[in-house]
């Protein structure tokens, strides 16, 4: 068992120092260091954190605020931390879900939560309510009338939110991104993760290498993810049939070649039935730069 300590200061002028001393008097060896708003999710080094908790170590820290700053983001964690069988411990709050008190406690925040999320949810509905009765419409004037700045600032925080879902979920999908990537092409890859991690939509190639670009960017994840994947050999057994049949007779024409096929039954890399002359060519082509079949200049 190992204890991870984790020490967050909001600004550059504030210092980590008192959390360190009380994360390493409580047997903390390795502790993670970092300056970020406790309003945001998009925490590396909190990802970091988490990333390197086994089962059975104890994520730590000095107090709750230090970790999150709303209910939900706190049971989030806890939740990835129990997802691999890990433990979270704050030193100045009854927590500890390592023992039967603190898990207690964890189900109370967790009723907390949820009566949160409705009250928020009824606030906004009365709110709007209240509104549409008074013929007010919803919308950001400055939106509207595309102000720059409020563009900006809309893509500000759409990035942030985009960053802290991908640190919300990538234990869920890296793994099997890890164990996939660079052999494989984006999309063989985000066919294999389906909805892993992306409960909402699949994964498409797009979307996948987007993200992973954005974590090796972010120092989160490894450069070799995002290397080209290596080129997949063409099919060898239509390659080397159309070889054949070159080599059998080198002044075949490209129509009689695609004749042949036809008898032969032998669907076109499309899975059609009809072959043309271009598709023929293209295939003799790639045998003759694998070395099927004899150049052109030699035929």
């Amino acid at each position: 068992m190992a204890l991870i300590g984790y020490a967050r200061v909001s600004t550059e002028d504030q210092a980590t120092f008192s959390q360190l001393d009380e994360l390493r008097a409580a047997g903390c060896a390795v502790i993670f260091e970092e300056t970020a708003s406790g309003g945001s999710r998009a925490r590396p080094e909190l990802a970091k954190a988490i990333a390197q908790v086994k089962r059975g170590d104890i994520l730590v820290v000095a107090r709750i605020d230090r970790l999150a700053r709303s209910l939900s983001h706190l049971l989030d964690v806890i939740e990835r931390l129990e997802a691999v069988g890990a433990h979270f411990k704050s030193l100045r709050d009854p927590i500890d879900t390592a023992t039967p008190q603190g898990k207690f406690a964890l189900q109370v925040l967790g009723a907390a939560a949820e009566l949160e999320r409705a009250l928020i949810r009824e606030r906004t509905k009365a709110g709007l309510r209240a509104a549409k009765a008074r013929g007010r419409v919803g919308g950001n004037p400055a939106l509207k009338r595309r102000d720059p700045g409020a563009i900006a600032q809309l893509s500000a925080i759409r990035d942030r939110r985009y960053m802290a879902d991908l640190l919300a979920t990538m234990d869920a999908w890296m793994p099997k991104v890890r164990a996939q990537r660079p052999g494989n092409s984006w999309a063989t890859v985000a066919r294999a993760l389906g909805r892993l991690g992306s409960p909402d939509r699949p994964w498409t190639a797009d979307r996948l290498s987007r993200a992973v670009h954005r974590l090796v960017a972010e120092g989160l994840a490894e450069p070799d993810l995002i290397a080209p994947a290596p080129r997949k050999p063409p099919k060898d057994d239509l390659l080397l049939v159309i070889a054949g049949i070159k080599g059998a007779n080198p002044d075949i024409s490209l129509r009689a070649i695609a004749a042949r096929l036809e008898e032969m039954r032998i669907r076109t890399p499309r899975r059609g039935t009809t072959w043309s002359a271009s598709s023929v060519k293209a295939l003799l082509d790639r045998a003759e730069r694998l070395g099927l079949v004899a150049p052109k200049s030699n035929r």
